[in-house]
C-alpha cells in the first residue's frame, strides 16, 4: 500500500526539523501556502502541522503562525512541569522554607510520639478528617474571614488533591469550566486528566475580563468557573471587592460552581473577602500548607457548602480513603498553637523581600507580579521566543518556566515565570542577574 502522502511530508519535516535544517523559531508556510505547494487539501495540509505539534516539534500561535520548536528545550521548562535536573537553580517551582523549619518537625514528632492518640493514628481515619481537627481546620479558616463549620471541611492530601476531588465530585466528562487563560498549571493538567473542557476567560492586567466570562456563558453551557482571586499564579493580582462581586452576579446569574484555589492568600494581608466569603451557597474553597508550611507535608482541606460533602467525601474515599493520620495531627497541631500564623508572617516577609531583590534586579524589564508573591511574570518582546530565552539560561544552569503549562487558550503568550521561593537569597541574587542579562539582551 503506498504511503499517505501527508506522512510522508510529516516524516520530511521532522527529519529537517531533527537535523537542524529547520532551525528553532523558523516560521513555516500557511496551512494554505503548505496546501497550494504541495498540493493538498486544506484539511491535509492542517493535518500535517497538527502531527508536527503533537511530536513536539512545532507550535502554533494564534494570529502569527506555526514555528518550529527549540528541541532541546527540556519538558520541564515546556509543556509540562517536571523535576529540575541537577545542578540547576530552581527558578522553576516553588517550595518556600524558613529556618528552623526542620527542627519544628523534629519537635511536633516527639510530641506526637508521647501523645495518648499515637495508637489511633495507625488505623484508618474518617475520609473527611477527624473531627476535632476538621474543627481546627475550620477555626484556622475563621482568621481568613471563612465561617465554615467543621462539617462544611474534608481534611485532603495537599490542595492539589483537593482540586482533583472537586473536579470529580462537581463535574463529569465533557462539562464545561471557565478558567483565566493564564492559569495554575496543575489545574490545567487535571482539567485535562479528568476530561473537562477549559474555556479561557481572557485575563486584563487587573484581572479577568469578567464581560467576556458572561458572554461565555450565554453562548455555551459553563457549569463552574474555577478562580485565584488572591494572588493569582501566575500573574499575582488580588482582584478588588467590586470585581469579586461582579464574578459572584455572573455565577448566579448562569447558575455556575465557584471552585476558589486559595493556595497562596496566606500572602495578602487584608485581602478583600474571599469568594467563599461573599457566595458561601456555591463556592467550595481550596487551600493547604504547603507553601505557609512545607510542601512535603501534603496537607490540605477544602470548605464547601453542606449539600455538597457528601459527593466530595465519596471521592475521597475512593481515591485515598483518608489523609494519613500522622501528617494530619501534626498539621493541626500547628493550627491551634499558632506556628502556622507565625510561619505565614514569616513568609509574607521573606516574599516581600525576595520581590524587592528582584525589582531592583530586573529594573527596567517587563514584569508583572505583587510585591509579596513567590513568583513573578516576564512577558517578552513580540519577537522574542520564550523557548530560546528558557535555553540560553538553561546554558547559563538557570531553571525557568515558559507560559506553556499556565495556558488554556489557543495564543500561548511569549513570556516566563520566575519562581522565587526555592533558593536562598545569594543564589537568588546569581540567577536574577542572569535573567537580567539573557532577557536584557533582546530589549
Amino acid at each position: 500500500m503506498p504511503r499517505s502522502r501527508y506522512k510522508t511530508l510529516v516524516d520530511t519535516y521532522a527529519a529537517d526539523i531533527r537535523a537542524g535544517l529547520l532551525l528553532p523559531g523558523t516560521r513555516l508556510p500557511t496551512h494554505r501556502q503548505l496546501a497550494a505547494s504541495e498540493g493538498l487539501a486544506l484539511v491535509t495540509a492542517s493535518r500535517v502541522y497538527a502531527e508536527l505539534e503533537t511530536m513536539g516539534l512545532v507550535s502554533g500561535e494564534a494570529g502569527r503562525g506555526t514555528f518550529v520548536r527549540e528541541t532541546s528545550l527540556l519538558p520541564g521548562q515546556g509543556i509540562d512541569q517536571k523535576d529540575v535536573a541537577v545542578g540547576m537553580i530552581d527558578l522553576n517551582f516553588n517550595y518556600p522554607s524558613l529556618p528552623g523549619q526542620a527542627e519544628l518537625l523534629r519537635t511536633a514528632l516527639r510530641q506526637l510520639a508521647l501523645s495518648g492518640d499515637l495508637e489511633a493514628l495507625l488505623r484508618y481515619q474518617p475520609h473527611a478528617g477527624r473531627q476535632h481537627e476538621r474543627a481546627s481546620v475550620a477555626r484556622h479558616l475563621k482568621t481568613r474571614g471563612l465561617s465554615a463549620d467543621a462539617e462544611q471541611v474534608l481534611i485532603v492530601n495537599g490542595a492539589q488533591q483537593g482540586l482533583a476531588v472537586t473536579l470529580m465530585a462537581l463535574l463529569k466528562p465533557g462539562d464545561v469550566i471557565a478558567a483565566d487563560a493564564l492559569t495554575y498549571s496543575g489545574f490545567k493538567v487535571l482539567a485535562e486528566a479528568l476530561h473537562l473542557e477549559v474555556v479561557a476567560i481572557p485575563v486584563t492586567e487587573q484581572g479577568p475580563d469578567l464581560a467576556a466570562l458572561d458572554k461565555l456563558c450565554r453562548q455555551r453551557p459553563v457549569r463552574a468557573v474555577y478562580s485565584m482571586p488572591t494572588l493569582h499564579n501566575p500573574l499575582g493580582w488580588v482582584m478588588p471587592l467590586e470585581q469579586r462581586e461582579d464574578l459572584i452576579e455572573i455565577a448566579r446569574r448562569h447558575d455556575l460552581t465557584i471552585i476558589e484555589d486559595a493556595a497562596y492568600a496566606f500572602l495578602v494581608d487584608n485581602p478583600p473577602p474571599s469568594l467563599a466569603v461573599l457566595a458561601p451557597e456555591r463556592t467550595v474553597y481550596v487551600s493547604g500548607l504547603s507553601k505557609n508550611i512545607a510542601t512535603g507535608l501534603r496537607v490540605g482541606f477544602i470548605a464547601a457548602p453542606v449539600e455538597r460533602v457528601a459527593a466530595l467525601e465519596r471521592i475521597i474515599r475512593a481515591t485515598t480513603w483518608n489523609t494519613p493520620g500522622v501528617m494530619t495531627a501534626i498539621a493541626c497541631g500547628w493550627l491551634d498553637d499558632g506556628t502556622v500564623t507565625l510561619l505565614e508572617a514569616q513568609k509574607r516577609s521573606d516574599a516581600q523581600a525576595r520581590q524587592a531583590l528582584a525589582a531592583q534586579i530586573l529594573e527596567g524589564l517587563p514584569t508583572v507580579g505583587h510585591p509579596s508573591s513567590y513568583f513573578l511574570w516576564l512577558p517578552l518582546l513580540e519577537d522574542v521566543r520564550a523557548d530560546h530565552i528558557v535555553v540560553e539560561l538553561m546554558h547559563e544552569q538557570v531553571s525557568v518556566t515558559t507560559a506553556e503549562p499556565f495556558t488554556v487558550s489557543a495564543h500561548v503568550p511569549h513570556a516566563i515565570r520566575l519562581a522565587l521561593g526555592s533558593v536562598d537569597m545569594l543564589v537568588l541574587r546569581q540567577a536574577l542577574l542572569k535573567v537580567r542579562q539573557v532577557v536584557g539582551a533582546y530589549l
